[in-house]
């Protein structure tokens, strides 16, 4: 892409002799020590090497989450958008009448009546002619059942009991004993969780809790629309789950109602698709004007909830900010390289967690069945988090109260919150504890330490054999419908709900490739006849994540999974304790590419002048229709280019979506003596499968380190 005259104009005081600049050679300490506090550096986690041997440049990554916007890829390669947040005409129509059926009596109830003297006595009908007027009065009284005259034919009580259960929707009826041994009654009653909402509180729905779909959602349903409502979910610097947590929590429904394909960065700008069961979109679009840095719209009916890696992947519109490079030449060169030539697809940081400490050292601990050391690792007090929550960590450490601790831990601390409460029913008992955990998320541990494996593995390969050609003995994913078998395999093992089938469903949207012994053959080790042939590419090459169903390299990488497993105790043929969800030998394993390509790659530079005004258009944006900023460009490019900018809409949105807490964070990060000059940003827009990480690409082009603490430092 080339750069406009503007741009030229103002490249000479914005780019600097990048390799006088200090922080190049103190990436690393920096990251691990910002402001003293200890977090995970790239090279503990085995990412220690690049593709190309280009210079790099300053950048910041996420100054504001507005400059990280993601937007899903659904299975079928559609860019997922928030278009609408109103509720479709034809939804709205049959909602109405849903709500006028289930509140009230049918108007055909009449002859509904009529047919029920046929089945019954005349004066059971006038007992329940009765109750359904009561009904229809809108009486805020109770109303009380009705009991009808006894009988001793079952098969008349069962024709009655199925005959109101079909024509009055908002009664219910069960069985009472008669006026002797011999004989029942059928007691009519209002159902009270279709007439005004009667009963929401009721032991019964408290009890639900663990009960699988149909305990949930409304009760009656009309047959030809689909029982889920998908909605497209727009959220601003919030992680997925906590999302829904709050709008399951205006709705009334559990976190298990939901499904989704795969969670998105919380410092982000993200839209993807949630499904819910038996929900009304009404309800949900009411939610717009009290959600606060979230909304919902697109609304339609399915027939399935979505699946974790139920995905193609995300687009991505990264912003670089407070860009310095030595050259014009520099930044070009990187961003074509990228996108010729692609990055290494190694887990992020993101895989190892943010705190001081790392998941794969509590995934080591679960290998080993250390139950113990794993819950400590999970609650004991860490440096990087807030006083608030670190203070928690502190008060149950130093006096073991549990009651108190789960009192001042937030409710999105789910894994920290999951042990304790186990702990106070079993105490001592921290295996059951561990297993008290959400599955996805307790899997998590378990995944990261494979995903350290793998990023060693990695390394070693490039360190060892380059990033330029195939050598004897790389494992490579087969050619014969590669793309679509390996999609096909993704999807078939999300499925699954075996618990044998052990795998890498992910929590993070990072979703691998898992392959069930039937397909093996989806991999191959190269040959000297395959080399001489000519027949792999770089991009065909693979690495396996720890399984009992993988095959590894015939050369000398595959001694670095054993090396370093070894090391940590850890044995990835045997398994030292009976706790198979625990256990590598118990799981599938995977494939993982090394390297990989950005799709549908794009990129410009932009100059700007205040740090606070966003440089990418979000969704709600559009929907608003706020009118783009000048770009940097000339005006034939402007038209050309599908990437747009924008004036901040959030400054006078009369919805104001941000969350205070990072805005604050934001001023106060972008608050710099160099504000108000001319600075340049690089914007670029990509596509990636979901088992990448875009924060790797930036990695590559930057040759920086990719750690919030190691960012933090450049504002």
């Amino acid at each position: 892409m080339k750069l406009s005259r503007t741009v030229l104009s103002s490249l000479p005081s914005l780019l600097k002799p990048y390799s006088s600049l200090s922080w190049t050679t103190t990436i690393a300490t920096t990251a691990k020590t910002f402001e003293g506090m200890t977090t995970v550096d790239e090279a503990d986690v085995g990412i220690s090497c690049f593709i190309s041997q280009l210079p790099g440049f300053r950048g910041i990554l996420k100054q504001r989450y507005a400059d990280f916007i993601v937007n899903e890829v659904d299975i079928d390669g559609n860019v997922v958008h928030l278009t609408s947040l109103d509720l479709p005409p034809e939804m709205d129509v049959k909602e109405e009448d849903k709500t006028k059926t289930s509140d009230n009596v049918p108007q055909n109830y009449t002859s509904a009546i009529e047919s029920f003297r046929s089945i019954s006595s005349v004066t059971d009908a006038e007992r329940l002619e009765t109750l359904i007027n009561q009904v229809t009065s809108g009486t805020d009284d109770e109303i009380s059942p009705v009991v009808l005259d006894p009988s001793s034919d079952k098969s008349k009580r069962t024709a009655i009991h199925n005959f109101v259960k079909e024509n009055f929707k908002f009664l219910v009826t069960d069985t009472v004993d008669g006026p002797d041994s011999t004989s029942k009654c059928i007691r009519v009653r209002v159902n009270s969780g279709a007439h005004n909402n009667r009963g929401n509180r009721s032991k019964k729905r408290k009890e639900r809790g663990d009960k699988p779909f149909d305990s949930r959602g409304s009760e009656h349903w009309p047959e030809h629309v689909g029982k889920f409502l998908r909605f497209h979910l727009y959220k601003e610097n919030k992680d997925t789950q906590e999302a829904l947590g709050l709008i399951g929590k205006m709705l009334g429904v559990q976190p298990k109602s939901f499904g989704f394909s795969g969670t998105k960065d919380k410092r982000s700008v993200s839209t993807q698709r949630v499904t819910v069961f038996k929900q009304q979109a009404s309800k949900l679009a009411a939610l717009n004007k009290r959600l606060f840095g979230i909304k919902v719209g697109d609304f339609c009916h399915v027939k399935e909830g979505l699946l974790l890696g139920q995905l193609m992947g995300n687009r991505f519109t990264i912003t670089l900010r407070g860009v310095v490079a030595d050259s014009e030449e520099t930044i070009k060169k990187s961003a074509e390289s990228l996108g010729k030539d692609g990055f290494i697809n190694y887990f992020g940081l993101q895989r190892f967690g943010s705190g001081s400490v790392p998941t794969h050292h509590v995934g080591a601990a679960l290998l080993k069945g250390e139950w113990k050391d794993a819950v400590d690792m999970i609650l004991d007090p860490r440096e990087t988090e807030r006083h608030v929550v670190n203070d928690a960590r502190e008060y149950y450490k130093e006096t073991g109260d549990i009651d108190g601790t789960l009192r001042q831990l937030p409710r999105y601390l789910v894994a920290e919150r999951a042990i304790l409460q186990c702990l106070k029913k079993c105490p001592g008992n921290y295996l059951q504890a561990l297993k008290g955990i959400p599955r996805t998320l307790r899997m998590m541990y378990v995944h990261s330490y494979q995903s350290y494996l793998w990023n060693n593995a990695a390394s070693l390969r490039v360190t060892k054999y380059g990033t330029s050609q195939v050598v004897l003995g790389d494992l490579v994913s087969t050619k014969v419908d590669a793309e679509k078998r390996m999609v096909d395999s993704l999807t078939s093992e999300h499925n699954e709900s075996s618990e044998e089938a052990l795998d890498c469903d992910q929590v993070d949207d990072t979703a691998v490739v898992d392959l069930p012994a039937e397909r093996s053959d989806l991999v191959k080790v190269v040959s000297i006849e395959d080399l001489e042939a000519g027949t792999y590419l770089t991009s065909d090459i693979v690495l396996p994540l720890p399984g009992s169903r993988v095959i590894y390299p015939s050369n000398d990488i595959a001694e670095i999974y054993h090396d370093l497993a070894k090391k940590d105790g850890i044995s990835l043929t045997e398994s030292i304790h009976g706790v198979k969800e625990f256990s590598i030998t118990s799981m599938t394993g995977g494939y993982r590419r090394v390297f990989q390509k950005p799709i549908d790659f794009e990129w410009e530079l932009l100059t700007y002048t205040d740090s606070n005004k966003p440089l990418a258009e979000t969704d709600l944006d559009r929907i608003t229709v706020y009118k783009p900023v000048d770009k940097v460009g000339s005006a034939e490019e402007i038209e050309d280019e599908p990437l747009k900018s924008d004036t901040n809409p959030h400054e006078s949105c009369e919805t104001n979506l941000k969350d205070q807490t990072d805005s604050k964070e934001d001023e106060k990060d972008t608050r710099n003596p160099d504000s108000e000059q001319t600075q340049m940003a690089l914007k670029m827009a990509l596509t990636l499968p979901s088992s990448c990480y875009a924060t790797m690409a930036i990695r590559e082009l930057l040759k920086t380190s990719t750690s919030v603490a190691y960012h933090k430092t450049l504002n």
